[in-house]
């Protein structure tokens, strides 16, 4: 992937150039940069991690969140950014004791 130098926009490639479809900008592809471009071609899986023999300290960070479904004060949490750039990332909630999963957005 390539972005613009003179607006920032991403480029497309024509056979041996690098276009931007925004300004029109050009500029020659390098073979060599091409080959180490990093694809997310194949990695459209993941596994599923087994925690069941992990310790819960090493499960993450804990909050004092509140389980909507058994009341328990206790929670592990991870920060995602799932909507645009500008807005606030959404917090991701699994209860210690049930293991049930909520997420808390920001309005």
């Amino acid at each position: 992937m390539e972005f613009c130098d003179d607006c920032g926009s991403m480029m497309k490639t024509d056979n041996d150039m690098w276009i931007c479809s925004s300004c029109g900008y050009e500029k020659a592809r390098n073979p060599e940069g091409d080959k180490k471009a990093v694809t997310t071609q194949g990695q459209e899986s993941s596994d599923v991690v087994d925690t069941s023999e992990v310790d819960v300290e090493d499960m993450g960070p804990t909050t004092g969140a509140r389980c909507p479904e058994c009341g328990n004060d206790r929670a592990f949490y991870e920060m995602k950014q799932i909507r645009a750039a500008d807005e606030s990332e959404t917090r991701f909630f699994t209860c210690t004791e049930c293991e049930h999963k909520w997420r808390e957005d920001d309005h």
